[in-house]
């Protein structure tokens, strides 16, 4: 199963939809894993015939099915960060009309919607479909470190090494959420990790 169904949250949390296919000048489809299913989902032969899509596996095996659909340009990397200068230069170059579908986990989205706004893409050509890990992309407020794929609450900041709380609160400047020392007033006292939505 690929599909979550977040809880309600506070509202700086993301919420996200579902791909639909819209008419456009070109498509430009960034996914990451089983964001793969999404862009399945979605695509037509009219979409694909004018699609750029860039795609990041991580384990997964849909890139034959990406390629099947015959998209215009294909792209598929080892990381967001070996595919970030191909994804901002397809946006730099991008002319009016463009949509963009994001799909995949919360980091890849979040990280792509933000090369999407600062390339001056209208938020309302910006899909986005979160599919497979609720893993979470994480800032520690003490050190500034970023730690990827964070799963369970508390974690340690893969920096500094602080053992901190998962909050829901998420910036969209960082594309990532808040961790906060969970045994700041307490030194030592860390409940038991659990998964994040447990």
């Amino acid at each position: 199963m690929t599909k979550f169904t977040f809880p309600q949250s506070i509202k700086s949390r993301p919420i996200y939809g579902t791909l639909e296919a819209r008419d456009g000048s070109a498509h430009l489809l960034v996914a990451d894993a089983h964001g793969a299913e999404a862009i399945l989902d979605v695509a037509t032969p009219e979409m694909m015939a004018k699609a750029h899509i860039i795609y990041i596996p991580k384990g997964e095996h849909f890139e034959d099915k990406l390629r099947a659909l015959k998209p215009a340009l294909f792209y598929s990397g080892p990381s967001y960060s070996a595919a970030e200068p191909r994804l901002r230069k397809a946006l730099a170059d991008a002319r009016m009309g463009l949509q963009v579908y994001l799909t995949g986990t919360e980091g890849l989205m979040g990280q792509a919607m933000n090369a999407a706004m600062a390339a001056g893409i209208p938020h309302t050509a910006i899909q986005t479909e979160h599919r497979g890990s609720v893993a979470r992309r994480m800032q520690c407020v003490h050190c500034k470190g970023i730690t990827e794929d964070v799963e369970t609450d508390p974690f340690v900041c893969s920096h500094c090494g602080l053992n901190l709380f998962v909050r829901d609160h998420y910036s969209r400047r960082l594309a990532a959420y808040q961790g906060v020392r969970v045994d700041a007033e307490d030194p030592g006292n860390v409940p038991e990790p659990k998964g994040i939505y447990e």
